[in-house]
């Protein structure tokens, strides 16, 4: 596929990007190269391939069950903090 100068600007007009106009054809000529990458993505054989987790080795990853839980670590984090009052943490008031 190859992208015009048409498209490049429509494309700028959409994402809200303002291009010269002297950039437009080194653009498309860019854009089309990218397009033609990704068209040769289409030509490899990728039948009965596995999606992988990673590329080093078979890894299992580990599963837990989803709880909603507060941590029950408060203690813990404002222990962290600079100053707290009743088991919240204060900070400087921000006004502009």
């Amino acid at each position: 596929m190859s992208v015009d100068k048409s498209t490049v600007s429509r494309i700028a007009k959409l994402a809200r990007i303002k291009i010269p106009e002297d950039d437009l054809d080194v653009l498309a000529g860019e854009l089309s190269k990218i397009v033609g990458w990704v068209e040769q993505l289409n030509e490899v054989e990728t039948e009965g391939v596995d999606p992988m987790a990673s590329a080093a080795e078979d890894i299992v990853l580990r599963q837990r069950e989803d709880l909603v839980t507060d941590g029950n670590c408060k203690d813990e984090i404002l222990e962290n903090a600079t100053k707290t009052d009743k088991g919240y943490f204060v900070v400087p008031k921000v006004i502009e």
